[in-house]
């Protein structure tokens, strides 16, 4: 298997659209979030850190997605991947969540309406 071909728990890394990796490797065409969808993420999972809910985060830029995995412990598997996924963007949209059971909780073409589904800061109270 070579970089991009794998599951995304099980290789470590980060990039950019031309990432040149140790050993002068360059691995062009790689999805990977921008600054803004970054920071959208980050505050979040910020906010659930401080609730106590997550705990270890990883980043997984591969061929075809960019891959935010959360973790409650680091020795589990993620209980939500954050995926952008450029194939599906005129479709379903580029976005979606996965649960750990693998059932897409959310998708869509807004980032911000896709994490609205893991996002309980965002909860309306009916008075």
């Amino acid at each position: 298997m070579t970089f991009g071909e794998t599951d995304p728990s099980e290789i470590f890394g980060g990039g950019t659209v031309s990432f040149v990796a140790p050993g002068n490797q360059v691995f062009p065409n790689q999805v990977t979030f921008d600054r803004r969808e970054l920071n959208r993420i980050l505050n979040l999972y910020g906010r659930m850190v401080a609730a106590g809910e997550w705990r270890d985060y990883a980043i997984d830029f591969l061929k075809d997605r960019a891959v935010f995995s959360v973790f409650r412990r680091s020795s589990e598997m993620p209980i939500y991947r954050i995926e952008k996924n450029l194939r599906l963007a005129r479709r379903q949209g580029a976005y979606s969540i996965v649960s750990a059971t693998g059932l897409i909780v959310r998708r869509g073409h807004e980032l911000d309406r896709v994490l609205r589904a893991i996002d309980r800061s965002v909860s309306l109270v009916a008075g």
